[in-house]
């Protein structure tokens, strides 16, 4: 994980990488009022209020339409299978064949939790189970009370599937995985993890080989304008 072809907004420090894991956003119960978006015309995060995203679902029933999953021309030299994420626009690619590729509408880490690389599918799972980590427990009753796991389902902060990170042989602690919380698709609202709607990460979970290679672009950084 301390590798460097992972590059992360803030320095890396032991302190930081425990943060991840208590603070995770793939482990969190709670969430902030406020989150942010990045403005790629001022290069800037700026503040929001998921609760407009909240009122947006809730009136529609589906997340916006441009984060809905479709299928785009895409030109890379990667070969199909493998995942490409620009936290800037909010869009994961699963490359096919014939320069195309599945979109699909994402959330990402809010400023300062952001990060780049290139990495692996270490592991899959469905529904899978959530267990918080210690100080977690020690200072969150509500995490508490699910110190020996959370069991997979409907109100796991992890969703329908996760498919784990890994640099080398060595878990990165980020996940791509459902949310229970569609509304935040298109939200700089996570610690670094990569959320999907429920039914996308499923869809991407069918498709996904363990070995996948992930290319992770930094937000913020424009290094990919993709389609």
């Amino acid at each position: 994980m301390n590798s460097p072809s992972i590059r992360r907004n803030v320095p890396f420090r032991p302190a930081i990488a425990a943060l991840l894991v208590i603070f995770c956003a793939c482990a969190a119960l709670a969430q902030a009022l406020e989150t942010q978006i990045f403005d790629p015309a001022t290069r800037t995060w700026v503040t929001y209020d998921p609760r407009q995203a909240v009122k947006y679902y809730r009136a529609h029933g589906q997340t916006p339409e441009e984060f809905q999953r479709r299928i785009v021309d895409f030109k890379t030299a990667e070969k199909p299978g493998t995942i490409i994420i620009d936290g800037d626009k909010h869009f994961l690619y699963f490359v096919l064949p014939n320069f195309q590729a599945i979109r699909y509408g994402i959330g990402v880490g809010k400023e300062g939790f952001g990060w780049a690389g290139i990495v692996k599918v270490g592991r899959m799972q469905e529904w899978p189970t959530w267990t918080p980590p210690a100080e977690m427990v020690e200072r969150d009753p509500k995490a508490a009370q699910y110190k020996d796991g959370m069991p997979g389902g409907p109100e796991n902060p992890l969703g329908a599937r996760a498919l784990y990170l890994y640099e080398g042989n060595q878990d990165t602690i980020y996940r791509i995985h459902g949310t229970n919380q569609p509304w935040s698709i298109g939200l700089n609202i996570s610690s670094g993890c990569i959320r999907m709607n429920n039914d996308d990460v499923t869809d991407l979970y069918s498709r996904v080989e363990i070995g996948a290679k992930v290319i992770v672009l930094m937000q913020g950084a424009a290094l990919y304008r993709g389609v």
